[in-house]
């Protein structure tokens, strides 16, 4: 699998080259185009019970398509759903703890759930469970805006508004919290952050889904004012 990012980062495009019979998973909705004879299956990953979750608590499509290749090799371009970077990360049996809707595709051998966080779950609006892709392959992720890495030392503490939040390492400790107290939290403009400790990295998006639309919402027009 070879693999290019084009555009980047305000309009990220990622062409995938394939190799024969070789195939990728793809979060449905973010396949572009594709090459003559590349054959698409759409399956329920992990089964029903595992969809279902990934889905309803995860904020994920029900579905993941496996898109494989034909006996000489092709191609598949793949693409976020809101404008902005993607990345490619090279997964060595590991895990990444991925923020619903930041997922596109992966290889295979790389394995996509939901991660229960227990009492210190994050309370956006995305949803109540991160992704966790585990395994050894590629793992394609896509953002609204520009990708910021941030490295993490043992011990050290770093803050990132949950909605900007595209992944970080497993392992890392994490504390969601608000920003300040209730007045800070309702009028500041600012929800809930969370305090991320290393060692690991950390990525982060340049723009938030959920502070462009509380900037758009109010500007509809409503039925009231036609």
């Amino acid at each position: 699998m070879q693999i290019e990012i084009v555009y980047r980062p305000s309009y990220s495009l990622t062409v995938v080259k394939l190799e024969p019979n070789e195939a990728i998973r793809v979060e449905a909705g973010a396949m572009v185009s594709m090459s003559p004879g590349v054959t698409l299956e759409t399956k329920m990953a992990g089964g029903i019970l595992a969809s279902l979750k990934r889905s309803m608590l995860g904020g994920e499509s029900f579905f993941l398509n496996d898109y494989r290749a034909p006996a000489q090799g092709g191609e598949i371009t793949l693409a976020p759903v809101l404008p902005g970077d993607m990345m490619v990360l090279d997964l060595k049996d590991e895990m990444m703890v991925v923020q619903s809707g930041s997922y596109v595709a992966s290889s295979e051998g790389i394995e996509i759930d939901t991660k229960w966080t227990g009492a210190q779950t994050f309370f956006a609006r995305e949803g109540l469970i991160m992704l966790k892709a585990s395994g050894t392959g590629t793992l394609i992720l896509g953002s609204y805006g520009a990708i910021h890495e941030k490295g993490l030392g043992a011990g050290e503490v770093y803050t990132v508004d949950t909605g900007h939040l595209v992944a970080f390492s497993e392992g890392m400790g994490f504390r969601v919290k608000a920003v300040g107290g209730i007045k800070s939290t309702l009028f500041s403009g600012e929800g809930l952050v969370v305090d991320l400790t290393g060692p690991g990295k950390v990525f982060m998006q340049t723009r938030s889904d959920d502070a462009f639309l509380s900037w758009l919402i109010p500007k509809l027009p409503t039925q009231k004012g036609r």
